[in-house]
């Protein structure tokens, strides 16, 4: 279908379905699909249009359809989400399941890994490797199963060029920017209030869904650590804030700033741990900014005070169904 086919499918649209709303699916796929949608809108239709390339749709929704249409990100279902489905209660056990299933509808109804193996290629074919011209996707396809296995990691663009054999900096560099116009993965940048060390400084990533890390990632281990850590990260993504981690190198570390919480996440709260969590809370409060301080672990409930700093330890099946 093509543009020259829009005026018979505006006419069979109007006969069958008068001026009710029109829903298009994968609309990306139809050359210069904004005339359709602009003349559905001149004759009445309310219009559901979905994609999956955040950012081809994001430029052409703006620079064709200024002020009339309103954006939406649709993620695999949060722990609220995934309770209702499954009709469970939260609680650490359903948390960890959780963590375990994520969150994608096809896969909890079939609990089949090669659907969600099947996914990662076909986006990385389909969403990837046609859409931009790719004569190859082995490399794209070896950073996405790396950064699937290192989520929560800080990588520099080098470091990930020269681990994966990537010819150059730069094909690395676009390679990120697909996954994540295709929703594959996020970036976490770190916080600072230069501009030049925000871009220098390395990204962390995260994963769109943990069942589809888990199954996609080499990593024999449970490491319920970087799921947790994972499901938070897509909390926070799905609240609308805007996460960055912060740091100094071998001193330490904050999982998540933003502008109202310093947040750091671990599975168990320890004699041995404690310190190193509640500095990293401490400083990431510490920023400019006043923040609120939180640990979220697997089960546990606390509530303490550092140097001044109240931090609260919240257990994260409540603190992820208080997001939803």
């Amino acid at each position: 279908m093509g543009p020259e086919d829009f005026p018979t499918l505006l006419d069979v649209i109007h006969e069958l379905v008068g001026k009710q709303a029109v829903f298009l699916d994968e609309i990306q796929e139809l050359p210069e699909w904004q005339r359709l949608v602009r003349s559905l809108l001149d004759r009445g239709h309310p219009i559901c249009v979905t994609g999956s390339n955040a950012s081809m749709l994001g430029r052409e929704l703006g620079a064709k359809l200024t002020g009339r249409h309103q954006s939406f990100e649709a993620f695999p279902f949060s722990y609220s989400e995934y309770l209702a489905y499954t009709a469970g209660e939260r609680s650490a056990a359903t948390l960890t399941a959780y963590l375990n299933d994520g969150g994608f509808p096809g896969y909890l109804r079939e609990r089949d890994p090669r659907i969600l193996q099947q996914l990662l290629r076909d986006i990385v074919e389909r969403d990837i490797a046609q859409r931009h011209h790719l004569r190859e996707s082995r490399h794209v396809m070896n950073l996405i199963l790396y950064l699937l296995a290192n989520t929560g990691q800080p990588l520099s663009l080098q470091s990930l060029t020269k681990s994966r054999a990537i010819p150059t900096v730069s094909q690395t560099s676009r390679y990120i920017e697909f996954l994540q116009d295709a929703y594959l993965l996020f970036a976490l940048p770190k916080f600072s209030t230069s501009f030049k060390q925000r871009v220098v400084a390395p990204n962390k990533y995260y994963a769109i869904d943990n069942a589809l890390r888990r199954v996609n990632s080499p990593n024999l281990t449970a490491d319920i650590g970087h799921r947790l850590e994972n499901a938070v990260f897509l909390s926070l993504r799905q609240r609308g804030l805007k996460p960055c981690y912060a740091g100094e190198k071998n001193s330490w570390e904050c999982d998540f700033v933003t502008e109202d919480y310093a947040i750091q996440v671990c599975t168990t709260l320890t004699p041995f741990n404690r310190e190193r969590e509640m500095k990293g809370v401490r400083r990431g409060c510490s920023l400019p900014g006043k923040r609120r301080g939180v640990i979220i672990t697997l089960d546990q409930r606390d509530a303490m005070s550092v140097d001044g700093v109240e931090v609260e330890v919240i257990p994260a099946w409540e603190w992820l169904d208080a997001g939803s």
